[in-house]
């Protein structure tokens, strides 16, 4: 027994060692890539000509003059006061050095913030934290515009994070602040928190250092001080119209949406006034309760969205709020992360598509995810008993292989439940996003592209498969079939696999991750495709004697053959995924669907687009093929990574997923009783044969 317990002690003791060493490998391989990506970062900033770069800072070669003379620079005076002399400085040395500072600000941010997170936390999210949010923000919206010459948005967030967190007296705190209102005046609004939060020293000497400040500013630069603060009401209009996308304030988006003169500025005070009340009320709130890190964020977010000229670069507060825990349900967890990393990423027309009704929403992604962090989003008090232990996700027990030949690699597990619907849409609107892009940008060579043709249609002929000539003039001659064709390649292609999702999301939780896995998968190696084969369709190839019935002649002569190569890359056609998502549709219907008239339906829906696909001169036979080989392959692959799909619903009476919170593995599981382990077991073979 006790070489046993010695045994026992030595497993643990190696086991922690491990868990140590991967933790620790892992902090290494994200620093690692945050400082790939600050060098891509500086790379990008340090290619700019170093003269480029000094007229670029915004402000005058010469010390006498004003530094609102060019209307670029949209700092404070207090701002232009410091940065003034560096004008004088050599270009190359100076940008060198800024975009240096800029860059280490930004991984003392990270730093910091790691620090503030509100206990307990867990040893992984402490170690991992840093490294992980300052490779987020490398890449965010603000600091790849932060970086740029003349800005000073990232320098405030690190004195208002030092004061907070690190500085340990009341007053040298309330000077940083002070100093970080003296650069961003909308920043003073942490005095307030400061006070209501019991840090009344530190909120007077805030005030007073921004005071003071800005009366040095006054003396030295009264002609610059009166340009900011009575012209251009703190700063307003400076460095860009105040309707301009980059302003991400209320003031600016009530211009973008045509509101001007007095009515304008009384909706503003409102909407400020109140984002203010409900902001501050919140961030004082969340700091009673320890979450000091998501406070600031909030306050920060608030000051941003109320400032009369709030620049994107000013954003950085916005990641900071994935500090605050959101929903119950473990599942739901990721979705404010992941929406935020999001917003600060990725375009706003990645995230939405181009429509016009939608451009209130896209032109102010940035403002209303700040506004909703300040006082819409539902954060978590850390007396919640969902706090430390959400609600668990439901898995499947894992599944063995159906065949010898094709092991299961371990690499996610079935999940029972409904995944998050918000989540799951921004996914795959950012993933079709993506995907149209990549496709776009696929090489485009029309030489390779109409050799690649002529080598698919010696191919078919070799094969006796050239049926697309004869097809495609039957079709033509024939007005109805036309129609029907053309109607049916432009309307279904979106239609019926987004119908299915919603279906299988609302009636069938683990089919719909089953099937939307392979159709992702199945696209990824689409897109591989078009890279590697360009290939012109027959309504592209000149000499053969197709007829376009969907877009109408093309002038062969013309390499832009029309609009149509403005919205997609024309030669984006092996494999044909018009096809394969059809065929995807129909293996999912037959499969799933319990009715036999159902079945016919969805067997019907691939063999009627191949013929549409032929007909219309859209796509050679071969690219069906190509289509049919990718879906394959995407099923494939989750079978491979993840289990036959017969084994992702739970069997009559059996318990499926992991052991709620205090639970015991073996209690969930029937380990350790001797009894039904191995009925189960068997039960589980016999399903995935049966599957």
């Amino acid at each position: 027994m006790a070489n046993a317990a010695e045994h026992s002690g030595a497993n643990g003791h190696a086991g922690v060692i491990g868990d140590e060493s991967r933790l620790g490998a892992a902090r290494l391989l994200l620093w690692a890539l945050a400082g790939a990506l600050a060098v891509r970062q500086a790379a990008a900033v340090l290619r700019v000509p170093p003269g480029e770069w000094l007229n670029g800072f915004h402000l005058p070669g010469s010390l006498p003059g004003s530094v609102y003379e060019t209307g670029q620079f949209s700092g404070t005076p207090f701002a232009g006061l410091v940065l003034k002399p560096l004008a004088g400085l050599a270009a190359p040395s100076l940008e060198v050095a800024w975009t240096c500072l800029t860059l280490l600000c930004v991984a003392a941010i990270g730093l910091v913030a790691a620090r503030g997170l509100p206990d307990p936390v867990p040893r992984r999210t402490a170690l991992l934290a840093a490294p992980v949010l300052t490779a987020l923000m490398m890449v965010s919206l603000p600091v790849r515009e932060a970086a740029s010459p003349g800005q000073t948005a990232v320098l405030p967030v690190l004195l208002v994070l030092l004061a907070v967190f690190r500085v340990p007296g009341d007053r040298p705190a309330g000077l940083l602040v002070g100093l970080a209102a003296a650069l961003q005046p909308a920043l003073l609004l942490f005095a307030p928190l400061l006070w209501l939060t019991g840090r009344r020293p530190a909120a007077r000497t805030a005030a007073v250092t921004f005071a003071a400040a800005t009366a040095l500013s006054w003396a030295a630069m009264p002609r610059d001080s009166w340009t900011y603060w009575i012209e251009h009401l703190a700063g307003t209009g400076l460095g860009g119209a105040p309707d301009g996308l980059s302003n991400q304030s209320v003031h600016g988006a009530l211009l973008r949406l045509g509101l001007t003169g007095p009515l304008e500025i009384l909706l503003y005070a409102a909407l400020a006034g109140a984002i203010v009340w409900f902001g501050l009320r919140r961030a004082v709130r969340y700091a009673r309760d320890g979450q000091l890190l998501l406070a600031v964020a909030v306050t920060g977010c608030v000051a941003v969205a109320v400032s009369p000229a709030g620049w994107r670069h000013q954003l950085l507060w916005v990641l900071l709020a994935v500090a605050g825990k959101v929903g119950k349900r473990a599942a739901d967890r990721p979705v404010w992360p992941v929406a935020v990393v999001l917003a600060m990423t990725l375009p706003s027309a990645v995230l939405l598509p181009n429509l016009a009704a939608l451009a209130p929403v896209r032109d102010n992604v940035l403002l209303l995810t700040a506004v909703a962090a300040a006082c819409a989003v539902p954060f978590l008090p850390r007396s919640s008993p969902y706090w430390r232990e959400p609600v668990p996700t439901d898995y499947g027990r894992p599944a063995a292989a159906r065949w010898s030949r094709v092991p299961l690699l371990p690499f996610w597990r079935r999940v029972l439940s409904r995944p998050n619907l918000l989540l799951e849409l921004l996914l795959i609107r950012v993933g079709y996003s993506l995907y149209s892009h990549i496709r776009a940008a696929a090489p485009t060579s029309r030489s390779l592209a109409e050799g690649n043709g002529s080598q698919i249609l010696g191919i078919e002929r070799a094969l006796g498969l050239d049926i697309e000539h004869a097809v495609n003039h039957a079709v033509v001659s024939t007005p109805w079939l036309e129609a029907f064709f053309n109607f049916y390649y432009t309307s279904f292609h979106f239609v019926v696999p987004l119908t299915i999702l919603a279906v299988l999301y609302w009636r069938r939780p683990g089919d719909y991750r089953w099937a939307r896995a392979s159709l992702g998968l199945a696209t990824v190696l689409a897109l591989v495709g078009f890279w590697l084969y360009p290939l012109a369709p027959p309504r592209l190839m000149p000499g053969l004697g197709f007829i376009d019935t969907v877009h109408g002649p093309q002038d062969l002569a013309n390499p832009s053959y029309g609009a149509m190569t403005a919205i997609s890359n024309q030669y984006a056609a092996m494999p044909s995924l018009h096809f394969g998502w059809s065929l995807w549709c129909g293996i999912v219907i037959v499969v799933l669907a319990p009715k036999g008239w159902q079945k016919l339906l969805g067997a019907l829906h691939p063999l009627i687009t191949v013929c549409a696909i032929v007909a219309t001169a859209n796509h050679w036979v071969l690219d069906a093929v190509g289509g049919a080989v990718v879906v394959g392959a995407g099923f494939g692959l989750v079978y491979a990574l993840s289990g036959p799909r017969g084994l992702q619903l739970s069997l009559p009476g059996q318990r499926t997923g992991l052991p709620a919170p205090g639970e015991r593995s073996g209690e969930a599981s029937g380990e350790g009783s001797g009894e039904g382990s191995s009925d189960t077991e068997r039960e589980l073979r016999d399903a995935a044969r049966s599957s």
